[in-house]
């Protein structure tokens, strides 16, 4: 494994695992790009697996040199990788279908299921005794949408807006915000004719304790033209169903691989004015609700998007077929 994390990230439980897990770690932060090229080709790998792509603290410099002789990138990045020197993309068949070939510049290698790899060994969250500790009303259904501000587009949102409109006495429940984000938001819903006290805006707390308490949620909503991702798997893994729209990009496909992935297709909405219908329908029937809950807890030991060593063995055949 060759880091270049940031110091300032450099802690916790899942990057102490991820030391204890590898054979070799190489420390390349210090390095610059030539540098690390450098020592990446003296050791001679085979392949060179990137997981960051066009994001931020991302080392393309480092692919655009070829220190080894089949670079491909996987995870960080929902898309092409294109000008730096990648040869492949992971993907599968519902992020990047056939139409994706003509715009990518890697080739795209699909797994069989789901492209996204996920943590059974994960704590196991269940349904909260009270709502009441998290901010929320004990009656009345509860919309989850932890998506990052600048995901929520103007569309989306109105979207939202109009659920709440419809469904009365939910609320919408929000992952932390920076103030005035907070702020702007409260103030569109007042704008859209909601009051703005139906947004509950969630502290940071750390992952065991955010899985915990997304459990309490009764229906997560998706966010569009780019999706959640570990939004979405982590709204799944605590048992809560995700309404989503078909996206035209991997950003906006990622939701329906992964409801795919968990036996929930019909999860999908075909555009905006559908997943609104569709989530009224179903805040509207408990019945359908319990159903799909069960049918998530029970996803945890048998959906492919849970089947972390699965996912692993694809993975493995997946990279010796590059080299080959």
């Amino acid at each position: 494994m060759f880091c270049h994390t940031e110091e300032k990230a450099r802690h916790g439980a899942m990057r102490e695992r991820a030391l204890a897990a590898v054979e070799h770690y190489v420390d390349i932060l210090p390095l610059d790009d030539d540098g690390a090229a450098a020592e990446i080709r003296r050791r001679g790998i085979d392949i060179l697996v990137d997981l960051k792509g066009f994001t931020q603290g991302g080392r393309l410099g480092i692919f655009a040199r070829r220190p080894a002789p089949v670079q491909v990138s996987y995870l960080g990045f929902p898309g092409s990788v294109a000008g730096v020197g990648i040869d492949y993309a992971i993907a599968d068949a519902v992020v990047a279908p056939a139409s994706s070939d003509a715009v990518y510049e890697e080739k795209i290698v699909r797994l069989p299921r789901c492209y996204q790899s996920n943590d059974n060994r994960r704590p196991r969250p269940e349904r909260p005794a009270a709502r009441a500790g998290l901010g929320l009303p004990e009656e009345g259904i509860v919309f989850a949408a932890f998506h990052q501000a600048p995901k929520i587009r103007a569309d989306a949102f109105a979207a939202w807006m109009e659920i709440l409109r419809r469904v009365e006495a939910s609320v919408l429940w929000l992952g932390p915000q920076e103030e005035a984000a907070a702020q702007n938001l409260r103030r569109a819903a007042q704008a859209s004719g909601i009051a703005p006290e139906r947004l509950v805006i969630a502290p940071k707390m750390p992952m065991a304790d955010h899985l915990a308490r997304l459990a309490a949620a009764d229906i997560a909503l998706d966010c569009t033209p780019c999706n959640g991702h570990t939004t979405t798997s982590d709204a799944l893994w605590a048992g809560v169903p995700v309404v989503t729209v078909r996206g035209t990009s991997f950003a906006g496909r990622v939701s329906e691989s992964l409801l795919q992935s968990v036996g929930l297709p019909e999860l999908v909405a075909d555009d905006l004015d559908a997943f609104v219908r569709l989530t009224d329908a179903l805040a509207r029937d408990g019945n359908r609700l319990s159903v799909l809950r069960h049918h998530l807890l029970a996803a945890r030991d048998r959906a492919p998007l849970f089947d972390t060593a699965g996912l692993t063995r694809d993975l493995e055949a997946a990279l010796a077929a590059m080299l080959a």
